[in-house]
């Protein structure tokens, strides 16, 4: 199989595990949540944290680029 190829797979691989519904819930805030009768605080306490377990790595990804697109202005 060429490079390319397995790169290919690599990438789709990749791209089918990032479609996965998260839960990002501890045990005992599931506990706790699952007691309710509606879901709705749940799904809300779900959804803030995967948010703000996503903000920091922006923030790197962000301060990241933004030394590579630095360094590399400097070597032109």
């Amino acid at each position: 199989m060429r490079k390319t190829g397995r790169q290919h797979i690599i990438l789709f691989i990749i791209m089918c595990l990032g479609v996965f519904k998260t839960q990002a819930q501890c045990a005992m805030c599931r506990a706790v949540l699952e007691s309710e009768q509606g879901q709705s605080a749940a799904q809300g306490i779900n959804d803030g944290i995967v948010y703000l377990m996503a903000i920091p790595y922006l923030l790197v990804a962000g301060i990241g680029y933004l030394i590579y697109k630095k360094f590399n202005t400097l070597k032109k």
